[in-house]
């Protein structure tokens, strides 16, 4: 069953209306682009443009008649290089401006961007683009290029695409599975299990990451939420040896899903017996402050703040899919888990693609949301208490409309305000809903800077998400993909 109609089923089921028109039916039309991904080490070799033959070159993205590259260049050098963006220009036009030729029949305007430096990262757009020196030395540079190619794509370049026809776009591994490692907690003496997905301490982060051994990723961001908000997870630091993240017994939980009160980032509060005391495990919040009480542990606010996400709570779990099998139809509909086994301590999520701010590649997963509304659409449990840590929140925006494809809506795939890495990164998502004006004049939006120029423009508008005028958010991790995953 297509996914739009199985979300307006659901919306109607469930007497939902969505205060921007998430289910429109138009779509794009377009021309065609391509993808292109690639890592590649380079020589340079004699600069072939006219006046330049003491100079060197290695071209990165050739020069190709009708051909526009745009994308995100990462490149390291043996020796500080410049690096040379071309733009085809006519004849006509060369006058007054820095060009570049071999035949001087066709032209090319010259940006030339000097970092005196033997790496670094950039964002581009032009016919061609690659590293300079004005040395006659050649010189070694390794380059890794994520972009697009809109018009004629070079020979060169055709093992390194994939074909994506805009009014229909079909993005390369769109939805996959990821397998996360969980871990076992206690909450009034029953177990939970749950995945530990960011940590807004960078120590923390990287300890977990190595006992578990999936990386846990730093959010800065986190550390804005408003703490009397969030749930609490208790970890011994001494005591009775076990499997918690410190080795010692397992952690506690102030909350469950269950809870109005449940969130998935809890603040960490440290436990730890005092001298002289014989350690026995504690299984509730209620044990664990009667203990403090009497003075046989004692409590640490951490300010540490991690995403919990609970898998497995006492009465309650996460919906597991009947079916393995992913498509653009049902990847976000029905559940967002592929498989749970508590005894292997494993869960497999479905992975969504997006776009990073810059435009890169991210993959995230789908834990918890709210409203009720679009949660039980996904499988989710409803967790109205999101909605009170906006502050802590990045910005993902999904689209009403426009290009056909594999997002949440039938459209596009999103974008992130913020990826891994950056200061402004949280798993907890505020969504925004992008509406083209006119969805036939739509094209392929794939960062922040294409989000602002359209807005300017007034091709389109961007407001948030509301379901019965309550905002539409997710725990939903960007999370690291392994080479191995399929």
């Amino acid at each position: 069953m297509n996914r739009l109609l199985v979300a307006v089923i659901i919306a109607v089921a469930v007497g939902i209306i969505f205060s921007v028109p998430l289910l429109s039916n138009n779509l794009a039309t377009a021309g065609t682009i391509k993808k292109i991904q690639f890592t590649q080490t380079l020589t340079s070799s004699q600069d072939p443009g006219l006046g330049d033959s003491n100079e060197q070159l290695a071209m990165i993205l050739l020069p190709n008649n009708g051909t526009l590259y745009t994308g995100t260049l990462t490149y390291t050098a043996s020796e500080p290089v410049q690096v040379v963006i071309l733009h085809q220009i006519d004849k006509s036009d060369s006058k007054g401006q820095p060009v570049w030729t071999v035949d001087n029949n066709t032209i090319y305007a010259e940006t030339i961007i000097n970092s005196d430096s033997n790496g670094g990262t950039l964002d581009f757009a032009g016919s061609a683009i690659g590293l300079h020196s004005i040395n006659s030395t050649q010189f070694t540079v390794t380059a890794s290029l994520d972009g697009w190619i809109r018009g004629t794509t070079p020979e060169f370049l055709q093992n390194n695409t994939q074909v994506i026809s805009e009014n229909n776009l079909k993005s390369s591994r769109a939805e996959i599975s990821v397998n996360i490692p969980m871990h076992k907690g206690l909450y009034n003496g029953s177990s939970v299990y749950y995945i530990i997905t960011d940590s807004s301490d960078s120590i923390e982060a990287s300890q977990i990451s190595t006992e578990q051994n999936w990386k846990v990723q730093q959010s800065p961001l986190l550390a804005q939420a408003p703490q009397k908000l969030l749930s609490k997870m208790y970890v011994f630091t001494n005591g009775v040896t076990g499997d918690g993240t410190q080795g010692y017994q397992d952690e506690v939980f102030s909350d469950t899903p269950s809870d109005t009160s449940y969130t998935p980032v809890n603040l960490v509060i440290q436990a730890t017996w005092s001298p002289g005391k014989i350690p026995q495990v504690l299984n509730s919040t209620k044990d664990i402050l009667d203990a403090n009480t009497t003075g046989a542990i004692t409590l640490t606010n951490t300010g540490a703040i991690v995403n919990t996400p609970q898998i497995v709570w006492p009465g309650g779990q996460l919906a597991v899919r009947n079916s393995t099998e992913l498509s653009d139809q049902t990847a976000y509909v029905g559940s967002q888990v592929l498989n749970l086994d508590t005894a292997s301590k494993s869960v497999t999520f479905v992975a969504h693609r997006g776009w990073g701010p810059d435009g890169k590649t991210v993959y995230y997963i789908i834990t918890s949301g709210t409203p009720d509304g679009p949660a039980k659409m996904m499988g989710l449990e409803n967790t109205p208490a999101l909605s009170l840590l906006s502050s802590a929140a990045r910005d993902l925006y999904n689209f009403a409309n426009g290009i056909k494809s594999g997002g949440p809506f039938g459209f596009q795939e999103g974008i992130s305000s913020a990826q891994l890495g950056d200061i402004s990164y949280s798993p907890i998502c505020n969504i925004s809903m992008i509406t083209w004006t006119n969805p036939q004049n739509a094209t392929l939006l794939q960062n922040m800077n294409d989000i602002n120029f359209e807005k300017s423009q007034g091709t389109i508008t961007v407001q948030p998400a509301q379901v019965l005028n309550s905002n539409y958010m997710l725990d939903c991790p960007i999370i690291d993909i392994p080479k191995s995953n399929p």
